[in-house]
């Protein structure tokens, strides 16, 4: 088993030791652009299925805001990036409510695609009782999902590694300080300053080498909600 395999299994571990019987656990990972987060929750997934568990994938980028909403404050404003990037009403009222304690289990995945800037009208899908959401993205220790995660995953790098890792996929400037990322950059600080991810995770990681994360933080005694 190498590193990167050691690390995701403890985290596995630790989500089926705090899983209750019964309830949706939902575990939300976050971190900058280019953190390596859809990565992370596809290996964590595939090797919570093999612990048994029913897994439950989605992404914040199912419930984006459309660009009318998204750029009302101008295309390189960093705090329309923060604050209008996604419909969150939308992402509790078809995913997180109905996977939380008193919800149905019946859910959706995403509710909008921002490429295209129009809805999708994804396939209602009913929960088993007991199953794992995972859960990727942006902004995910925002005070409006505070009630919305069992357990969390914080992917720390810095810019300067995280901008020309996500951009690479883009084809964009590499340069965090280049005006094109502006937007993007400076938003995700305002992330960082205003809801302090990494005090509130249960779990940080530096993800700067992807072969060999380093777990910088874990919470071994945190209850579940």
């Amino acid at each position: 088993m190498n590193a990167r395999e050691k690390v995701l299994t403890l985290v596995a571990q630790q989500i089926i030791e705090k899983q209750s019987n019964g309830k949706i656990f939902k575990v939300a990972i976050d971190g900058v652009d280019g953190a390596g987060k859809s990565f992370f929750a596809a290996e964590l997934a595939t090797i919570l299925r093999e612990y048994g568990a029913s897994v439950i994938e989605a992404s914040v980028d199912g419930f984006h805001n459309p660009k009318s909403i998204r750029l009302r404050l101008g295309v390189r404003s960093p705090s329309g990036f923060y604050h209008d990037s996604y419909n969150y009403a939308a992402l509790k009222e078809v995913l997180l409510e109905p996977l939380s304690p008193r919800g149905n289990r019946q859910y959706r995945r995403a509710i909008f695609d921002h490429q295209t800037d129009s809805p999708v009208n994804s396939v209602l899908e009913q929960a088993k009782p007991g199953s794992i959401l995972v859960f990727d993205g942006i902004f995910l220790h925002r005070s409006e999902l505070r009630d919305y995660r069992d357990y969390s995953i914080f992917l720390k790098l810095p810019f300067e590694l995280s901008v020309p890792r996500g951009n690479a996929r883009f084809g964009t400037s590499p340069n965090p300080l280049d005006a094109s990322n502006t937007r993007y950059v400076e938003g995700q600080k305002l992330y960082l300053s205003d809801c302090q991810p990494e005090s509130l995770a249960s779990v940080v990681i530096d993800n700067s080498e992807l072969e060999r994360p380093l777990i910088l933080k874990r919470v071994s005694n945190e209850s579940t909600k």
